[in-house]
């Protein structure tokens, strides 16, 4: 049953719609009531049962839920619709665009108590404010959207859950990123709830943080398990415009019911397009193992194919971290000078508090550039810097290599005690290829394919 204003509110909206209608407090109230009724309802006097409200809502010409909350006539219908389109255009990049969408649904929704509608206006932003970089903003409509869900199932709660870690992630936080993922994703196998979509969203968002930990075979497991949960639409862009085209022709006509039936298909394409930058990290993922094997070919093609899926949603961070994994590429492929070029441009907008582990991976990178080149110097500057943002970040992994790296440079020019204490640090950072501190893998979904390891 839908929740009821107060009384004074309820008799101040049925007075305001009589005296519009032309209609005196008798002929409002036949035959069903008396105009003495009526007139303790207008004054606030005592609560209109359900009967009553349904009564003098048909006399009025306005739905029983309008004279009962004040909400506009339906307004779920065009919050919805108003949604969709926010969707329609963070899908095609526009993410200033969306956020102002999203921003005004959400205003419209707490000032007509629409709260159900609530959380999808919070995800969009948090969504929108993520691919604008914006990590604290992200993480704040996460959480509030997750606290407006308490109460709904885990697989509803699935993106906001996701959203938060991916924003811990980006901010550096690699531990607290995998918790978030790992823990929500065994809740859900544990208790029978195999949601194919909150599986993806889950899965996709892993790896990130598993390639940033060295938890190399696990991110590769996480990548083949996204990939085979990945709906198998062809064009949803296209078919979610269909829908809402369709909707605004069906609330035009009254159909209501048709109309939201319409917007919750074409809502649910649009929600899988904002894959669209999970999918493309299953690319990176590929581009990795290909040049971990020495295809180097094979890794260039995929890591471009993320970065353009990335790129196309205007998801600058996410861009910026694929192209420390292209620079090493080109780098590997004699091209030092195309991914020194890369990487310095990519350092003017990441940093600690932004992408700290590829900001890392980028001064590593410069560093070995430098190295090659006969610049010690140069090369040590940049190790040193990367060590830096590595121990903030954690990643234990990284840390090591890194350690051998500078070490290695620091014996060449005859600083042996320095390098022997690099190396003894990186022994304490020191993990074995694809394990994490935090534990075993989260259990694998049933599925047709076998998981990678």
């Amino acid at each position: 049953m839908t929740e009821r204003s107060d009384p004074a509110d309820i008799g101040r909206r049925i007075q305001h719609l009589r005296r519009e209608k032309g209609l005196t407090q008798r002929r409002l109230a036949e035959p069903a009531y008396t105009a003495a009724y009526v007139s303790t309802l207008e004054a606030g006097r005592v609560r209109p049962s359900e009967a009553a409200l349904r009564h003098l809502a048909e006399r009025l010409g306005v739905t029983y839920d309008e004279l009962a909350t004040g909400r506009p006539a339906h307004l779920d219908t065009e919050l919805r619709l108003a949604l969709t389109e926010a969707h329609g255009a963070l899908a095609a990049g526009d993410t200033a665009d969306a956020a102002e969408r999203f921003a005004a649904c959400l205003d419209t929704a707490r000032r007509h108590g629409a709260d159900a509608l609530r959380p999808a206006a919070l995800l969009g932003l948090g969504d929108c404010a993520l691919e604008a970089g914006h990590l604290t903003e992200a993480r704040e409509h996460f959480e509030t959207a997750e606290r407006l869900q308490a109460d709904q199932p885990l697989p509803r709660r699935a993106a906001a859950i996701r959203g938060r870690a991916v924003a811990h992630l980006l901010a550096g936080e690699l531990r607290y990123a995998c918790y978030l993922l790992e823990t929500t994703i065994d809740r859900l196998n544990a208790g029978g709830l195999h949601d194919p979509d909150a599986l993806l969203l889950l899965y996709s968002a892993a790896i990130g943080p598993y390639m940033d930990m060295g938890a190399h075979a696990r991110a590769a497991q996480a990548a083949e398990l996204a990939l085979a949960l990945a709906p198998g639409a062809t064009d949803p862009a296209l078919v979610a415009g269909m829908h809402r085209s369709v909707a605004r022709t069906l609330i035009a006509e009254g159909r209501t019911a048709e109309a939201d039936a319409s917007l919750a298909k074409a809502q649910e394409l649009y929600q899988r397009l904002r894959l669209t930058t999970d999918l493309a990290k299953c690319h990176w993922m590929r581009g990795y193992v290909h040049a971990q094997s020495g295809d180097l070919d094979a890794a260039e093609r995929e890591l471009r194919t993320a970065r353009d899926m990335l790129a196309s949603r205007q998801a600058a961070l996410f861009t910026d971290q694929v192209d420390v994994e292209l620079a090493d590429v080109l780098r590997r492929r004699g091209r030092a000078a195309d991914a020194a070029d890369l990487l310095e441009r990519l350092l003017d907008r990441i940093g600690p508090d932004r992408g700290a582990v590829h900001a890392a991976g980028a001064h590593r990178l410069l560093g070995l550039i430098a190295d090659d080149r006969g610049d010690p110097e140069r090369a040590e500057e940049h190790y040193v810097r990367a060590l830096s943002l590595l121990e903030r970040a954690g990643a234990a992994g990284d840390l090591a290599d890194l350690c051998r790296l500078l070490g290695d440079l620091l014996r060449r020019t005859g600083r042996t005690e320095a390098a022997l204490d690099v190396y003894r640090t990186g022994l304490g950072h020191r993990s074995a290829p694809g394990t994490t501190t935090l534990g075993p893998a989260p259990a694998a979904p049933p599925l047709s394919v076998p998981p990678g390891t």
